[in-house]
């Protein structure tokens, strides 16, 4: 079952890079505020196979189902899907040669990884998410 659609007047969490640091880890915050990416295979998430939910360690907002979790074979946990539309948003990336499409939790902002063309049906769709920013709840 997934969670409700977060209400036309639901709001989004701001916080300072002092406040995100407190609430952090070093490594969160690099991946997550600086948009940085945890190097390949490290995420113990890659081969979590529990049914549950993953939530952005930012603001707890539920961002992917482990129905819609798949073995990329990429070293980061990916996902065909965000468990809502509204979960994610997503902004061109061109900090390497080819343009890419970077995603972040809509509602506090931190960085998740990013989006590709070459998933699963049936989107089609490979969300290359960084373990470090998820919080996993087994259901």
């Amino acid at each position: 079952m997934l969670p409700p659609k977060p209400a036309d007047n639901f709001k989004r969490v701001s916080k300072s890079e002092k406040e995100w640091r407190e609430q952090l880890t070093e490594e969160q915050f690099r991946v997550g505020v600086k948009d940085g990416t945890e190097r390949a295979f490290t995420s113990t998430l890659n081969d979590e196979k529990r049914d549950g939910v993953y939530h952005c360690v930012g603001c707890g907002t539920p961002l992917w189902s482990s129905e819609h979790k798949f073995d990329s074979g990429t070293g980061w946990p990916s996902f065909y899907k965000p468990i809502r539309e509204t979960a994610v948003d997503t902004k061109r990336d061109f900090k390497m040669i080819m343009p890419r499409t970077e995603c972040h939790c809509a509602t506090c902002g931190l960085h998740m990884g990013h989006v590709f063309k070459d998933g699963p049906p049936p989107t089609g769709e490979r969300w290359c998410i960084n373990g470090v920013v998820l919080d996993f709840r087994p259901a």
